[in-house]
């Protein structure tokens, strides 16, 4: 009569290293989520002051407490209704024309030079894509002096154009995502168009434009975030003291004088929590295609 074989339990051994790597394991885990809301606490804390603040009944800046004693909505009231100091209307549309045209321009010079390092086959391209890259790796304010001298030359200071070119004279060498984006459209695609006897510009806007929703949405809200959140460059150009020429980092900025700010903090805090909306709004609509965008160029670019 054969006899009934049973299985044996792990030695203890096995059983006592299993369970330290589960214990390490939840402990790690645990650890990164700490630093992770650690973090976020930190990061909030400001934005929830600028909030609270923004809806004080206080006008001065009020260091005392967290929250403030009292709530109104006065000061957002205030903001629209300019004087010799706010002009926020003014300045808000100031600052949507000059992120909508460099948007615009800024979206056609990244999509256009991604789709030549990424189709292209001519000479010297990798030495581009290199100096290009290099080139990223110096900050902007380096070439501050220069680029106002040559803005005064051309009569180019204290103007909005002049603000335009600047935000989009170099907006091309970022194009290294988009480019990571292109690498992964088919290239059947376009060999079969050029059979057809598409050229290059129909390849561009006909196949390759159709299928890099994703990438191009990516780019659309790089390109509109550097001008509607820039106060360097606005603050360098625009420095005549015309404030109907103000964007809203600047004009905002202008309320923190000392003789202005005991009046106007609250006010100052409240354009800066109307700024944040349109953005914001833009961002969580496009969420989806940004994150792909931006995880696609990543693989190759």
């Amino acid at each position: 009569m054969m006899k009934a074989t049973t299985v044996n339990a792990a030695p203890p051994d096995v059983s006592r290293t299993l369970s330290r790597a589960k214990s390490r394991k939840t402990g790690r885990m645990i650890g990164h989520n700490v630093i992770i809301a650690v973090l976020a606490v930190v990061w909030l804390i400001p934005i929830i002051w600028l909030v609270c603040t923004a809806f004080s009944a206080q006008s001065g800046m009020n260091t005392s407490t967290f929250f403030p004693a009292e709530w109104s909505v006065t000061h957002f009231v205030k903001l629209f209704q300019p004087d010799t100091v706010n002009q926020f209307p003014r300045w808000f549309m100031n600052t949507l024309i000059i992120a909508c045209a460099t948007c615009v321009i800024s979206t056609c010079f990244v999509l256009m030079v991604a789709y030549a390092t990424s189709f292209g086959k001519f000479k010297s391209r990798k030495l581009l894509m290199n100096i290009a890259v290099i080139l990223n790796l110096f900050p902007g304010v380096l070439t501050m002096i220069a680029t106002y001298f040559i803005l005064r030359t051309f009569g180019l200071t204290n103007s909005h154009v002049g603000l335009i070119l600047v935000y989009s004279a170099s907006s091309g060498l970022g194009y290294l995502i988009c480019k990571g984006f292109f690498d992964t459209v088919p290239r059947a695609l376009c060999e079969a168009a050029r059979l057809d006897g598409c050229n290059e510009a129909r390849i561009f806007w006909n196949i390759i434009i159709p299928t890099s929703k994703p990438i191009i949405v990516y780019t659309v809200i790089n390109s509109f975030l550097t001008p509607w959140m820039d106060f360097v460059y606005a603050k360098m150009i625009l420095n005549a003291g015309i404030s109907e020429y103000y964007t809203v980092a600047v004009g905002l900025y202008n309320m923190l004088e000392k003789s202005l700010i005991n009046s106007y903090f609250t006010i100052f805090c409240c354009g800066g929590v109307l700024v944040s909306v349109p953005i914001s709004i833009l961002f969580f609509i496009m969420q989806k295609f940004y994150v792909e965008g931006i995880t696609a160029g990543a693989v190759k670019g």
